[in-house]
């Protein structure tokens, strides 16, 4: 007989195994997103094919983010757009933490190529009292 305070010991093996589960399913959803997003290897059994043209959307979806949120950038890009953001999305080595660290990464990456002009400075606070 178990003490009514102790667990019982198929339960804490039940819920270690599917903790253990709940891992191995979080590092399988990583590495498809990394296969996505990332350019990483394919996780084995998922269609190549298919994850190409998947990754290819999810790109295409960003650019267009990326274009609304940095018209300029866009603007810079010109006629390139979709070649040079799908080159700076291959070049990251992890997706960005949100659209506009994406835009603004983006605009640095052609600014970086010479496609786009440095912003310009900022004016000081005290330069409203100048003449």
């Amino acid at each position: 007989m178990t003490d009514r305070h102790s667990p019982d010991p198929a339960a804490v093996a039940d819920a270690e195994e599917l903790g253990a589960a709940r891992r191995r399913l979080a590092e399988a959803q990583e590495r498809v997103v990394a296969a996505l997003v990332a350019g990483a290897e394919l996780p084995q059994g998922f269609d190549p094919e298919r994850m190409r043209v998947q990754a290819s959307s999810l790109v295409a979806k960003r650019r267009g983010i990326v274009a609304r949120i940095r018209p300029d950038a866009a603007a810079a890009a010109g006629p390139d757009l979709p070649a040079e953001f799908a080159a700076y999305a291959r070049s990251r080595s992890e997706p960005p933490p949100n659209y506009r660290t994406d835009a603004d990464d983006f605009a640095a990456w052609l600014r970086e190529r010479g496609r786009m002009p440095d912003p310009p400075p900022k004016p000081r606070w005290w330069s409203r009292f100048l003449p």
